[in-house]
């Protein structure tokens, strides 16, 4: 099989200097999907070389707004029109189902969209008081400069938007590197920047590993700012190496997320299945591995029983497989290495004292095709408790615990009893209880009756171990620029501070 080149500096497509290639597996048979450049520390040197040029010399980050705007409008109508394309691509690379693919593609179209919409409805700067007639003083907005983005493998499109779009919006250059594991979506995406008309430099893309190419972008002097998206112990790893040359730093490094479901949710029929369903989504949706997935079901004592014993019986039934194939509901993990963590995740739950209600274990090579497959079975422990490793740490698989409360006090508190803080749902028909106790949850995204729907309007972060700083939304723009404060005197004359 020939390799792609995968490397995109100053325009130009290219193979990693040093000539390296990378395997990238198909999750679904363990076959390789596609040969890529493997670059390294000298790609990174060569690429932050093109976009600091790009910065200080090019037009991009002195293009009117307007002009900004309507190229990343560009980029969304492309997206558009490579839609399934770039579906099958995310849905081939991660494992997940090509209709999960596709409201990938719709995300990060809306996201462009969004960004555009942002900086073309700013005003040219906030006013300043200084309290005189003869002053103006205004705060104004300037891009950082050379950015740095690193993306993980779950949602490798949707990642890099959150970051790119946001970026060309402020006019600063970037060098973005994608999970070495699931890289074929943003190599797509920067083809589409430039068919869009951005200018050589501005966007460059560097494939591979997190040592050397992530550790270099990192720490590289010539980079304003570094924004990472992955897990706990690499993002604080690398962003300690960021702030050690006092850079900008955003960090997003996952989550532990409550889903609290309080009886009254369950008094109905219908509000039993939803609360289910919704219970469903949470925590199996891309077989458990997003950021935000509920994967600890926190549930009232006195609805327990029947709430577990049905929601076990339907992830007993999801249909695991191709996510490419018709009627599949979840497909494999993304790699060996995450089949293995996610085994030793439910061992150690077993060890420890937890009922294993479904699922705990590799799905019969007779159940799943392809059986070579990193798949595993949707699995429910029951009678876990926080000291539990797998209450603890973030899985990213398709593992919900089970956890009890009798008081709405006890719920918070378990909710809360976490080091991350990314988002959490509850779960009632009380809306009074419900709000209140949104309002004391420390998370990020608290959702009410409802799991999982962001809008690109509205910042995404978390409190705690779940990072530092915000995407999406007006702060997620913010992160990409300076403030500057401009105060003019238009009435200059002497101060007479000093006699002489």
């Amino acid at each position: 099989m020939s390799s792609i080149e995968t490397i995109h500096v100053d325009g130009v497509w290219q193979a990693a200097a040093a000539g390296e290639t990378r395997e990238v597996l198909d999750p679904a048979d363990a076959t390789t999907l596609q040969l890529v450049a493997e670059g390294g520390a000298e790609d990174v040197d060569a690429a932050v070389a093109a976009a600091r040029r790009a910065f200080d010399e090019g037009a991009w980050p002195r293009t009117p707004v307007a002009e900004r705007a309507a190229l990343l409008r560009r980029v969304a109508d492309l997206l558009q029109r490579d839609r399934e394309e770039i579906a099958l691509i995310e849905s081939r690379d991660t494992g997940k189902t090509l209709e999960e693919g596709r409201v990938d593609v719709d995300d990060v179209t809306n996201a462009f969209r969004y960004f555009a919409d942002l900086v073309m409805n700013e005003s040219g700067g906030r006013v300043v008081d200084a309290g005189s007639p003869d002053v103006h003083s205004v705060i104004v907005h300037e891009p950082v400069g050379v950015c740095s983005l690193i993306t993980p493998w779950n949602y490798p499109l949707l990642q890099a938007s959150w970051k790119i779009a946001p970026a060309l919006a402020a006019g600063n250059t970037f060098v973005i590197k994608p999970s070495e594991v699931t890289p074929l979506s943003t190599v797509h995406l920067v083809k589409l920047l430039v068919e869009a008309g951005l200018p050589a430099g501005v966007a460059n893309i560097v494939t591979g590993a997190g040592l050397p190419v992530g550790q270099r972008l990192a720490e590289h002097p010539d980079v304003d700012l570094f924004s990472f998206t992955g897990g706990l112990i690499s993002g604080t790893k690398a962003g300690a190496a960021a702030v050690s040359g006092a850079k900008k730093i955003a960090l997003e490094l996952g989550g532990k997320n409550p889903n609290v479901v309080f009886a009254d949710a369950c008094a109905t029929e219908e509000g039993f299945d939803t609360a289910v369903d919704q219970a469903l989504n949470a925590a199996f949706i891309h077989s458990g591995q997003v950021c935000s997935a509920g994967a600890r079901l926190i549930i009232e004592e006195s609805v327990r029983d029947r709430f577990v014993s049905e929601l076990a019986r339907r992830a007993e039934k999801i249909k695991l497989g191709r996510g490419t194939e018709d009627g599949v509901e979840c497909g494999p993990l993304v790699s060996q290495q995450q089949l293995d963590k996610v085994e030793a995740y439910v061992a150690s739950a077993l060890a420890e004292g937890a009922q294993l209600r479904c699922g705990g274990a590799r799905p019969e090579p007779s159940a799943v095709r392809p059986a070579t497959g990193y798949f595993y079975a949707p699995t429910v422990l029951d009678g876990c408790h926080r000291e539990m490793k797998v209450v603890r740490e973030e899985t990213f698989g398709p593992i919900l615990t089970v956890e009890t409360f009798t008081t709405e006090d006890e719920a918070v508190a378990l909710a809360n009893d976490t080091e991350y803080g990314l988002a959490g749902a509850v779960f009632s028909a009380d809306t009074a209880r419900a709000r209140r106790v949104a309002a004391r949850l420390r998370h990020g995204t608290v959702w009410i009756n409802d799991y999982h729907p962001y809008l690109p309007q509205a910042e995404w972060g978390g409190f705690g171990k779940s990072g530092i700083g915000r995407e999406l939304g007006p702060a997620g723009l913010d992160e990409y620029r300076e403030s500057k404060h401009i105060y003019e005197n238009l009435r200059p004359e002497p101060v007479r501070w000093f006699a002489g």
